[in-house]
């Protein structure tokens, strides 16, 4: 039998979720805690972000965590809880988004503006406390740098199921993307989780230039005091026929999400070598495994703790708390910068960065 007739017209069946970690298995920042919301951007499971304006984070309280409760053949799901209400719910032009941003480098083959562009088909597996009607939007730049937007939906059957939802995003033959074939954001998938009458519409199969990222009468779970919805298994990939989830092992999933995001921490379990720069700082260079999409942000440094969670072993001037950071010399590769300290070193004197307490964390971001 020819070998497109056993695979079908979507080709290949390797590597073709555009989705990294869609089964929320890789958890770096939380490490599977409880994580409560607060408004702007934020991250749950890596390559899950979130947004949510302060308008709408006004009317609500919400808490996200990986948890164990998945449907058959997956361990991990991202579960979001609305634990408080108040107000009026969310007003017109806020709104509450998770998402994913894929890099333009993994979604070049889209060719959008073209005679020969794709179109996509996104699966996921969705569990809610509330049935009903829910919106998801698409989303990408142009090479006019106009943002390009497809208000989709999908149901929720039945209460406290778990259900595979399809939803099929039709190819936008017009305009290009200006990100294709780059490692800026490509595309976007947005899940709406609520928001205001401005940014509601209809379902539709085409593209506009009009900004909504949610149903019109649809659920809105951040405005329901005690609901529930989780989501995993997440797929996206070309054409036009849903295949079974792609399943990756543990150490694919982690390495792919070390590109934009990266993590290292535990008492002891960090050593940074350099040499003392001057009586008050170390320079400090840490090379990473995976190389990240661009030179990282030192960020998230106090993830469950404290500059002074970190010390600075510079004998014979024994082992000083580390204050803070200054200049930060950030590449794809590796990331120099200075640890600032409150005793006094020998200028010249070889030493080293450490943990010295559990809830010591170092990070560094590349993201979207």
């Amino acid at each position: 039998m020819p070998r497109s007739k056993i695979i079908g017209p979507q080709g290949n069946l390797g590597r073709r979720n555009l989705f990294i970690n869609g089964k929320m298995e890789i958890d770096q920042r939380h490490e599977f805690a409880s994580h409560t919301i607060s408004s702007g951007s934020d991250f749950f499971a890596d390559r899950w972000g979130f947004y949510s304006d302060g308008n709408a984070t006004g009317q609500y309280g919400a808490t996200t965590q990986v948890v164990d409760d998945a449907p058959s053949g997956f361990n991990k799901s991202l579960k979001w809880t609305t634990t408080s209400v108040s107000g009026s719910g969310i007003p017109a032009t806020s709104e509450v988004i998770f998402r994913q941003p894929i890099e333009g480098t993994n979604i070049k083959r889209i060719n959008y503006g073209t005679g020969q562009a794709q179109n996509l088909m996104l699966s996921f597996y969705v569990k809610s406390s509330v049935a009903g009607n829910y919106g998801l939007q698409c989303q990408f730049e142009d090479t006019n740098s106009d943002q390009n937007y497809i208000q989709r939906s999908y149901t929720i059957s039945a209460a406290n199921t778990w259900e595979r939802v399809n939803v099929s995003i039709p190819a936008n033959t017009t305009k290009v993307m200006k990100y294709q074939d780059h490692t800026g954001a490509g595309f976007r998938v947005n899940w709406d989780l609520g928001e205001g009458a401005t940014y509601s519409s209809a379902a539709s199969n085409s593209w506009t230039q009009t900004y909504t990222n949610g149903l019109t009468g649809g659920v809105k779970i951040a405005e329901v005091n005690g609901a529930t919805w989780q989501i995993t298994g997440c797929q996206l990939e070309f054409g036009d026929i849903v295949t079974d989830f792609e399943h990756l092992s543990i150490g694919e999933e982690l390495i792919l999400c070390q590109r934009y995001f990266q993590i290292y921490g535990g008492y002891g379990t960090e050593h940074i070598q350099n040499g003392v720069m001057s009586t008050n700082r170390i320079n400090v260079t840490k090379t990473f495994p995976v190389v990240m999409r661009t030179g990282p942000t030192l960020s998230g440094t106090l993830y469950g703790g404290q500059w002074s969670h970190w010390r600075i072993y510079a004998p014979p001037n024994g082992s000083p708390d580390v204050t803070g950071s200054t200049e930060s010399y950030p590449s794809p590769r590796t990331h120099s910068f200075n640890l600032t300290h409150g005793s006094t070193t020998t200028a010249g004197n070889a030493g080293h960065a450490y943990i010295s307490n559990a809830n010591g964390r170092l990070s560094f971001s590349a993201e979207l």
